[in-house]
């Protein structure tokens, strides 16, 4: 059905597949719009021609996208294309669906506006239905993404060249364009709640429409191509919750548990029908798992777990932020594993949805990070909001996810220490992630200045084992300030001592040979303090700094800095191009603490 070859052709969400996919990735035509002008002179209309080519999905400053490598700033952006509806989706709702497009973006389709959407993070869908003709149609995205702080950016620099630990951004479409089609009533979303305790799970499945009378949901569950359950409800709503006990005759033994070192996950399909008519037909899938934190502990499943994690910023050097195909992702998830890690802070980042599609199948636990703005005000807290919920409803079903992340160190909320306002936005964003997900934890301001949450989560980047283990020598002198410098709570935040207590950044060790790696603008390459010579010297802090990690009482696990190089950054365990700098065994070793 797809042209060939199309870049990133695999079906983006494995966690809501329609068997109607079809892939607008490839050559687009593209031109810059550095006047703006091209409102004004109706770049949109079918007969306007651009004067470049641009390989879809990646954006236009990498290699991979034909235009770049550039750290040139275009904020203004278009894109053009030509495309035929598919024999299977005539008669049906056709939807045109774009995985993210930084930052705003208006969709037009044969010279009529189809819709528009804002937030670079996170998906939309437009029902193109009615504005299609027979034969060809003409699509055209504009694309902005102003050098704009009030915008959720991570670790996208605002400004030409590179500075401390932000890099080159991206702009425009940089996740996949396809199209789905359905029936008059679909689905929206699939949301699946397990409940590992009762041995049930409650499906809640959101529809486009009130549904019309003899409208009915079927739901299947599988494992392993077995059949589990099959469950027919009346659809007298908007949104049909459907309980479904996941245990033989009551038997616990025969619930599949997800867990990384056995991540077993159930098949749901879900199908909508009117009067017996198909009117969609949907796939997904989640996970038997249960997370929480008691007095101070963590738990997966009613086990202890101590996460060792490792901070991926899923930068990449020919391709930026988009992974640059599908095996690049899971070389990533199986060099986590390698390395001794069960699990990953995505830092700054909304991933690739088939990143958090192969960390559920492979089993690997993940930290979802909002990425930052770096402004405070009205409008950046709509941003984060947004971005946050519209990451929470795409990726609510994936069991890797375990914590969602708000902010980090302070970024966006500077003054959150001692300033209300940005402590209640801190607050209305945990209180937001628990309203739209009980099932996950909530790291809220991740590093320092605690405001709620379930964490003490604290950054430490001392050079020297001891220096490390004194921060964390008095957990009562801990709870008022951390690294001499920063307060682990925010003022008038009174901490529990049921928080759990993790070291959530740390490390960072560069090597003084690595040299310029990917770095723009003659910068030169660091890492935290000084630069180790040689892999003895990496192992001899490496070591000292993780076992004392180790030591310290009641703590539940770490997030080392970082598994790859990023640009000027040259403190990964990889170089960018995913090579260990040492012994990948004596290094899984360490992590988890077993002797060298």
């Amino acid at each position: 059905m797809n042209p060939s070859p199309v870049p990133r052709p695999e079906h983006p969400r494995p966690d809501f597949m329609r068997d109607t996919f079809y892939n607008l990735n490839g050559p687009w035509s593209f031109a810059f719009d550095d006047q703006n002008a091209g409102l004004a002179e109706k770049w949109y209309r079918p007969d306007k021609t651009f004067d470049r080519t641009i390989l879809v999905p990646f954006p236009y400053q990498c290699e991979m996208s034909g235009v770049g490598p550039t750290d040139a700033i275009h904020p203004v952006v278009w894109y053009r294309r030509r495309f035929s509806v598919p024999a299977d989706m005539k008669g049906m709702r056709v939807l045109l669906r774009f995985g993210a497009v930084d930052f705003g973006a208006q969709v037009y389709v044969n010279g009529q506006l189809a819709g528009s959407h804002t937030g670079g993070y996170t998906p939309f869908a437009l029902d193109v239905t009615d504005l299609l003709t027979d034969g060809e149609n003409d699509l055209c995205v504009r694309a902005e993404d102003w050098p704009d702080c009030t915008q959720p950016r991570g670790k996208q620099y605002w400004k030409q060249g590179l500075m401390g630990c932000w890099y080159t951004p991206v702009t425009g479409i940089w996740q996949t364009v396809y199209l789905e089609a359905a029936g008059e009533c679909s689905i929206w979303h699939i949301h699946i709640t397990p409940d590992v305790d009762r041995d049930e799970m409650t499906a809640e499945i959101a529809l486009n429409r009130f549904p019309g009378v003899g409208t009915e949901i079927e739901m299947t569950v599988s494992l392993e191509g077995r059949l589990v359950r099959r469950v027919t409800a009346t659809a007298g709503d908007r949104t049909v919750r459907i309980p479904v006990h996941m245990a033989a005759q009551g038997a616990h033994e025969s619930v599949a548990l997800w867990h990384p070192d056995h991540p077993s996950l159930y098949d749901v399909r879900v199908r909508v029908l009117t009067d017996g008519k198909m009117q969609d037909d949907v796939r997904t899938y989640f996970g038997m798992r249960k997370i929480e934190v008691v007095e101070g502990r963590v738990y997966l499943n009613n086990g202890r777990l101590y996460q060792r994690l490792v901070l991926d910023q899923g930068y990449w050097l020919q391709s930026l932020l988009t992974p640059p195909d599908d095996e690049a992702i899971q070389a990533d998830i199986a060099w986590t594993k390698r390395l001794g890690y069960n699990g990953a802070r995505k830092h700054q980042k909304i991933e690739d949805p088939r990143y958090y599609y192969w960390a559920d199948k492979m089993g690997l636990l993940v930290w979802g990070e909002v990425p930052s703005a770096y402004d405070f005000t009205d409008e950046s807290v709509r941003n984060l909001a947004d971005t946050l919920a519209g990451f929470i409803e795409r990726d609510f079903n994936h069991p890797s996810i375990i914590t969602w992340v708000p902010l980090n160190e302070s970024w966006g909320v500077p003054r959150i220490y001692a300033n209300a306002r940005q402590q209640s936005a801190a607050r209305m964003l945990c209180q937001m992630t628990k309203a739209l997900d009980g099932t996950r934890l909530c790291s809220v301001n991740d590093g320092w200045e605690q405001v709620g949450g379930d964490f003490c989560a604290l950054h430490d980047y001392a050079d020297k084992g001891e220096i490390l283990a004194g921060h964390f020598a008095d957990r009562a002198q801990l709870e008022k300030s951390t690294n001499d410098i920063r307060h682990s709570f925010a003022r008038g935040e009174t901490p529990t001592g049921k928080e759990a207590l993790m070291v959530t950044e740390y490390g960072g060790i560069a090597f003084s040979n690595q040299g310029q790696q990917g770095s723009m603008g003659g910068m030169s390459t660091w890492g935290y303090h000084d630069k180790v010579d040689n892999e003895e010297a990496f192992f001899a802090r490496f070591s000292a700094l993780t076992g004392a990690i180790w030591a310290i009482p009641g703590c539940q696990g770490f997030c080392y800095t970082q598994l790859t190089d990023v640009m000027q950054e040259i403190n990964g365990l990889l170089t960018p191009d995913r090579k260990p700098k040492m012994d990948v065994d004596r290094l899984a070793r360490i992590n988890r603490n077993e002797s060298v």
